[in-house]
Order: C-alpha cells, then structure tokens, then sequence
C-alpha cells in the first residue's frame, strides 16, 4: 500500500508541474519614482495608454499592462518585455528615474 501512495504522490506533481508550465508565463516588472517632478493622474494616463484611447510617441500598445500607483511613484508591469522597456525609455526621457526587473 505504500508503493501506491507514493505512486500517487509522484503523478501529482508531475500534473501540478504540466499544468504550471502551460499556465504560468514571465513577467516584468518596472519602477517609475517621482522625484522632484510629479505629474497628476498619471495612473489615469497609463490606463488611458493600455486602452489604446492615448498615443505615446516611440511606445509600443502594452495591452496587458498592470499599474499601481503608490506614495512615491509607480509599478508597471507586463509579459511584453520590449513595450515595457519602450516605456521605460519614455518617462527616463522626461526626467523620470526608473528601476526595473527584467526577469
């Protein structure tokens, strides 16, 4: 009875591995501060971006992406690595200071 216990344990995790693998997908993660330089509801303007009802020049549409605003600045984040780097590149342009987590 225990080699059939033990049997059952090792499909388990091999059907908890398989169905991690088809679900689960990398994600990336940017910090955007604001600095000196605070800009209002710019949390609104990403949302807008995402939705495609607002344009950035040089961006890419990042149609998954994920804000959260916070005190001191923003944390985006996507599975499209380079629409997220476009848009890092963006807001470092306009005197933003960024961090970012590319794996």
């Amino acid at each position: 009875m225990k080699t059939e216990s033990k049997n059952q344990v090792l499909m388990t995790k091999r059907v908890a591995e398989r169905w991690l693998r088809e679900v689960s997908f990398p994600e990336y993660r940017i910090r955007v501060l604001y600095g000196a330089q605070e800009i209002r509801n710019l949390a609104s303007l990403l949302y807008s971006f995402r939705d495609g009802k607002v344009a950035m020049k040089g961006v890419p549409r990042v149609a998954d992406l994920g804000v959260a605003s916070s005190f001191d600045g923003l944390e985006l984040w996507s599975k499209d690595h380079d629409g997220l780097m476009a848009l890092g590149q963006w807001f470092e342009k306009r005197g933003f200071e960024t961090t970012g987590i590319w794996e």
